[in-house]
């Protein structure tokens, strides 16, 4: 792939909003009679609940290998294969990074995106914190899994965020082939649209995890802005006070690709 240069940045920003309720999984603290048998994963600090980047990256990457139908040729442990290799042309490798195979031509690939953890919105926090259930900013859902034979169920209860909440998103691709610079964001912008109709965390078939995304912000950043620290170097994408859906900021990567290509 040569020498790995940085043309510039695009900053991602906007709102997960939970259409259901959400569970990603945290730290097994352990069984107790009558208590939860699935918690979700909170701020050390704070104690709410929040959305992993590595959760919301890996699902998108997921997505990306299923919809391009490209070969899960890695083990990752715990049973889950995954796609993975070394070839320019892969746009799920080249975009989400590769670790270095057995292959002999195998290399490591870093990731040209960073997506980072995502965080309750003040709003949301508020709401949250006074809602009357038995969980800090959290609901309990009963479950029941029935024996197909006696008809027997067996409940289970797991730890939600609720319908509603939103979380504050933020992405960062770094543009570093020009002629690839449309594609990725094409194909990053289409997986976030794809994962509105999927689910994120645990449980999706039985409810959980439909979020839609909101994007409020796409910012342009050259590599001049960072050497120089030019105003005129950052260019935003959509105008103060405006959103767009994941489709619609799709429309927007040929835009955002000239910015870089007519660039030193």
């Amino acid at each position: 792939m040569g020498e790995r240069t940085i043309l510039g940045k695009v900053i991602i920003k906007g709102k997960i909003e939970l259409l259901t309720g959400l569970h990603i999984g945290g730290a097994d603290m352990g069984i107790t009679i009558g208590g939860l048998d699935a918690r979700v994963i909170r701020d050390p600090m704070s104690n709410q609940p929040y959305i992993p980047g590595s959760s919301l990256k890996g699902k998108m990457r997921s997505l990306l290998e299923r919809s391009l139908d490209l070969e899960f040729n890695r083990h990752g442990g715990s049973g889950v294969y995954r796609h993975e290799c070394s070839k320019e042309d892969c746009p799920v490798c080249r975009l989400f990074g590769s670790t270095k195979g057995q292959e002999p031509d195998s290399r490591n690939i870093p990731s040209k995106l960073i997506v980072r953890d995502a965080f309750l919105t003040e709003e949301s926090e508020e709401e949250l914190r006074n809602l009357d259930t038995d969980l800090p900013y959290t609901e309990w859902k009963t479950e029941n899994a029935l024996d197909r034979v006696t008809a027997a169920a067996n409940p289970r209860s797991i730890e939600r965020v609720p319908k509603g909440a939103k979380f504050e998103f933020e992405m960062i691709y770094t543009a570093e082939t020009k002629n690839h610079i449309k594609e990725d964001l094409t194909y990053l912008f289409s997986v976030m649209a794809l994962l509105e109709d999927e689910y994120l965390g645990k449980g999706g078939s039985r409810g959980n995890g439909k979020v839609k995304f909101k994007i409020e912000s796409i910012e342009v950043r050259t590599k001049n802005y960072y050497l120089t620290g030019e105003e005129k170097e950052k260019h935003a994408i959509l105008e103060d006070g405006k959103t767009c859906t994941p489709l619609e900021a799709r429309d927007k990567a040929d835009e955002i690709a000239l910015y870089f290509t007519n660039s030193g």
